[in-house]
C-alpha cells in the first residue's frame, strides 16, 4: 500500500507531496541501523561469551537451573551463546518488531527455538507467571542496553525494573559491572565546538556576546571517535579519574546521583572540558573487561578495537576556569536516568558541592541551539573566516548593498565591517535572527546588519527599503542540509531572489562543484558489511533483512558521515563530477555527467566519498570535504571536521590492483524539480 507524504525538501525549501509506501519509514530504519557494526565488533562479542560461560558456570557450581534474561537481544546472539554456554532456557526481549522477527528466524536457523522465547515487547511490559511472557524469574540477567553515554538508552530504568520484577535477588549480570572515567583537559579545538572565539577581519576584533561567554551551552552529550582527535590537541590537567560504577548483579536506581573524585592538578592551564568514556567488567572479579578507551590508551593504538556503536563522550564545563599545578580540586559527574554532565570545583568546596549539586547545564543564549557543535567549530576557523574575508574584500565596494542567505551566519556582520553601504540578511528562525542581534550588539554595531524573518520567495523591494542587491552571499551553511548537495539550496533561493537583484550583481559563491574519490574504509566498513557467522552463529537472516531494506528503493543512496572520524585512503584521485553555476538561475533541464575514477593505488575500494567545495570567487576556494591534498605514496585523507560528508557504499567491495586497468564508472543527474543528486557506481574493465 502506498500514501502521499510531506517530505521537506531540503535542497528546493519546498515541501514535496511524495507516494511512499507504507514501509518507507520501516526499511530506513533498519538500512541505516548499526546492527552490522555490533556483530562484526568481535571483542565485544568474545568478551560476553567469556562473561556468558563464567556466569553459566557458576550458577551450576551452585547446582541450580539457568535461566536467562536477555534484555535487547537484538539478532539473540547472547541468548544463543547463553544456550551454548549450558543455559537451561532463555528469555530474549526485543521491542523492535523487524529485529525481533530476525532474531525468531536467527534462532530458528541454529536450531535454538526449544530452549529460546522471542518476546517482542519492550523489558518493563514483560509479566511473569503460568499465563506470562516468562514463567519464571531468571537468575542470569544479559543486557546490552548501552550507548556511548553508557546510560542513554535507557539502561538504568530497564534494569531497575529487571530487577524489580523480573529477576532473583543475588541473580547473576553479564555485564556485572560498569565504571565510567574521565579526565579533565585544556583543548582549543575542543572548546571552539562550544564556544565562539573572538574573530580577526582585517585587524578587526569581533567578539562574542557575553550571554554566550557565561552560558553552560547544551546539555546533550559530544559523542565522538576520540582515537581521531589526536593528544596533541589537548593537555591532561588530571589522571583519568574513576568517577563511578553500577553493579549490574544488584538492585539498579534510575534516581539522580553525583559523584566526586579528589585529584592533584598535573599541570596548570585552562579547564574547559572532559573526556570520557567506560569499561564492561563481564565478571565480578574484572578479569574480562571490554573498555571504551580511545586507542591512544594502548600501548599498541592499532590493536585497540574499533567500534562505532560505543564510541568516547566529550563533555564541556559550564565555564572555563584557570588552574594551577598541583592544585587541589574535585571533579563531580551528576547524572539523571538518561545523561550525565560534569562541574568542576576546588577540593575545599567539595562538601559544599555534594550538599548542593549543579543542575543540568541548559542554554541561556539560544546561540547553542541555533549553532551544532561541528557548526561552532566552524564559526571558529580562523583559516575558513579568512577566506570569506578575502572574499569578501575583493568585491565589496562603499556602494554595496549586500544580502546574506545562510543560517546563522557571521558573513553579513563581516560584510559590514568591510564597509558594505547597506547589509541585509535573511534569518530562518526568530533564535538565529535574536544570536546575530546579539553578536551585533556585542560589538557596537547594532543596526549595522538589518535581520529579515522572511523566505526567500516573500523577500519583496520594500523589505530592501527600495534597494537592489548587488552582493548576494551565502557561505552556504543551512540547519536542514544533512548530506553536502543539500546546501545547493542557496541557488534556488538565488534563482528566487534574481527579480531584486541589479544586473551586474556578485554572486558569492560564484559556483559550487561537487568531487568524488573512490576509498578504502580503515574500519567505517563494517557498518555496511554483511556478517554471515558470528562467533560461530548463523545470522544471515539478518543480513538477508538489512539488504532487503537497502535495496528497497530503484537506486541506493548516498548516507552522510563526518569521515575525519572514520580513516580511509584513497585509490583514485579526486575528481570534480558536476558543477553549478550560481551566476546563473537553476536550469529547467537536469544536469548530467558520466565518467570513471580509473583505480591509481592497491586496496580494497569500499565505496565512495562524495564533497561540495564552494568557489567563493575566482581565487578562492572553501572545501567541505578535503582539506589538504592526498598523500602521493598511501592516498591518506584529511577531511574537514565542519560539515559530513557523503558516502556511498558498494555493494561488494572491489580489490584493486592499482594499475589504471580497472575503474569505478559513475553517473550522476542533478534533477532540478526535485533538487536531487541521483548517483550509480559500478566496476568497470576487469
Amino acid at each position: 500500500m502506498k500514501t502521499f507524504c510531506g517530505r521537506a525538501n531540503p535542497t528546493t525549501g519546498a515541501t514535496d507531496w511524495v507516494e511512499e509506501s507504507e514501509e518507507y519509514d520501516y526499511h530506513q530504519e533498519i538500512a541505516r541501523s548499526c546492527y552490522a557494526d555490533m556483530l562484526h565488533d568481535h571483542d565485544r562479542n568474545k568478551k560476553y561469551y567469556q562473561g556468558i560461560r563464567a556466569a553459566v558456570s557458576r550458577i551450576k557450581a551452585r547446582g541450580e537451573r539457568v535461566v536467562v534474561l536477555d534484555i535487547g537481544t537484538g539478532t539473540g546472539l547472547l541468548s544463543m551463546m547463553a544456550v551454548t554456554a549450558g543455559a537451561d532456557f532463555c528469555y530474549a526481549v526485543e521491542v523492535f518488531k523487524p529485529m525481533a522477527e530476525a532474531a525468531q528466524c536467527i534462532v530458528k536457523k541454529n536450531n535454538f527455538s526449544d530452549k529460546i522465547k522471542i518476546i517482542n515487547k519492550h523489558s518493563s511490559d514483560v509479566t511473569v507467571g503460568p499465563d506470562g511472557d516468562m514463567h519464571e524469574k531468571a537468575n542470569l540477567l544479559i543486557t546490552e542496553l548501552f550507548d556511548t553515554e553508557l546510560i542513554g538508552e535507557g539502561a538504568l530504568p530497564s534494569y531497575q525494573h529487571a530487577h524489580q520484577n523480573l529477576v532473583t535477588a543475588g541473580c547473576e549480570a553479564v555485564p556485572h559491572r560498569a565504571t565510567v572515567y574521565a579526565q579533565l583537559v585544556e583543548s582549543e579545538l575542543l572548546w571552539s565546538w562550544a564556544q565562539l572565539q573572538p574573530a580577526d577581519v582585517e585587524g578587526a576584533r569581533l567578539v562574542p556576546p557575553p550571554t554566550v561567554g557565561r552560558c553552560a551551552g547544551a546539555h546533550s552529550v559530544c559523542d565522538v571517535q576520540l582515537s581521531q582527535v589526536s593528544p596533541r590537541s589537548f593537555t591532561p590537567l588530571s589522571p583519568l579519574c574513576a568517577m563511578f560504577s553500577v553493579d549490574f548483579s544488584k538492585p539498579v536506581s534510575s534516581a539522580f546521583q553525583s559523584h566526586s573524585t579528589s585529584f592533584v592538578a598535573r599541570s596548570g592551564g585552562r579547564a574547559q572540558v572532559v573526556l570520557s568514556w567506560w569499561d564492561l567488567d563481564m565478571d565480578p572479579s574484572g578479569t574480562i573487561v571490554c573498555s571504551m578507551a580511545p586507542s591512544w590508551t594502548y600501548q599498541q593504538p592499532a590493536k585497540a578495537p574499533w567500534r562505532d556503536h560505543w564510541m568516547q563522550s566529550v563533555y564541556f564545563l559550564p565555564a572555563e576556569r584557570q588552574v594551577a599545578e598541583r592544585e587541589e580540586l574535585s571533579l563531580t559527574v551528576c547524572h539523571d536516568d538518561y545523561s550525565l554532565w560534569y562541574s568542576l570545583q576546588p577540593h575545599s568546596l567539595q562538601d559544599a558541592q555534594a550538599a548542593t549539586p549543579p543542575p543540568r547545564p541548559c542554554c541561556t543564549c539560544q546561540a547553542h541551539l541555533v549553532w551544532t557543535r561541528p557548526r561552532f567549530g566552524e564559526l571558529n576557523d580562523r583559516r575558513r573566516t579568512g577566506s570569506y574575508v578575502a572574499a569578501l574584500r575583493s568585491v565589496l565596494s562603499e556602494d554595496s548593498v549586500c544580502l546574506s542567505v545562510s543560517d546563522g551566519s557571521l558573513l553579513p556582520v563581516f560584510a559590514h565591517m568591510l564597509g558594505a553601504k547597506k547589509v541585509f540578511s535573511l534569518e530562518n528562525s526568530r533564535m538565529s535572527k535574536q544570536v546575530i542581534e546579539e553578536v551585533l550588539e556585542a560589538n557596537s554595531k547594532k543596526g549595522g546588519v538589518e535581520l529579515l524573518e522572511i523566505r526567500p520567495e516573500q523577500l519583496t523591494s520594500q523589505d530592501l527599503r527600495g534597494e537592489q542587491i548587488s552582493i548576494l552571499m551565502g557561505e552556504p551553511y543551512f540547519s536542514t542540509s544533512l548530506l553536502p548537495w543539500h546546501s545547493l539550496f542557496f541557488w534556488y533561493c538565488r534563482t528566487a531572489l534574481a527579480g531584486l537583484l541589479r544586473p551586474t550583481a556578485t554572486i558569492l559563491p560564484c559556483s559550487a562543484s561537487l568531487h568524488v574519490v573512490a576509498v578504502e574504509f580503515q574500519d567505517l566498513w563494517r557498518i555496511r558489511a554483511p556478517c554471515g557467522i558470528c562467533e560461530g552463529f548463523d545470522v544471515t537472516p539478518m543480513d538477508e533483512m538489512v539488504q532487503r531494506s537497502l535495496d528497497f528503493r530503484e537506486s541506493r543512496e548516498a548516507e552522510p558521515h563526518p569521515l575525519w572520524e572514520y580513516p580511509c585512503r584513497a585509490l583514485t584521485h579526486p575528481t570534480a563530477v558536476m558543477t553549478f553555476d550560481f551566476t546563473q538561475c537553476v536550469p529547467q533541464e537536469p544536469i548530467s555527467s558520466q565518467g570513471s575514477l580509473p583505480f591509481i593505488r592497491t586496496g580494497r575500494c569500499h565505496g565512495v566519498a562524495l564533497w561540495m567545495e564552494y568557489h567563493l570567487t575566482d581565487d578562492v576556494t572553501v572545501s567541505g570535504g578535503l582539506t589538504q591534498p592526498i598523500s602521493e605514496q598511501q592516498g591518506d585523507c584529511e577531511w574537514s571536521r565542519h560539515r559530513k560528508q557523503g558516502v556511498y557504499f558498494l555493494r561488494s567491495a572491489w580489490d584493486s590492483l592499482g594499475d589504471g586497468r580497472t575503474s569505478v564508472s559513475y553517473s550522476f543527474t542533478f534533477e532540478p524539480s526535485l533538487g536531487d543528486v541521483k548517483m550509480d557506481f559500478s566496476i568497470t574493465g576487469h
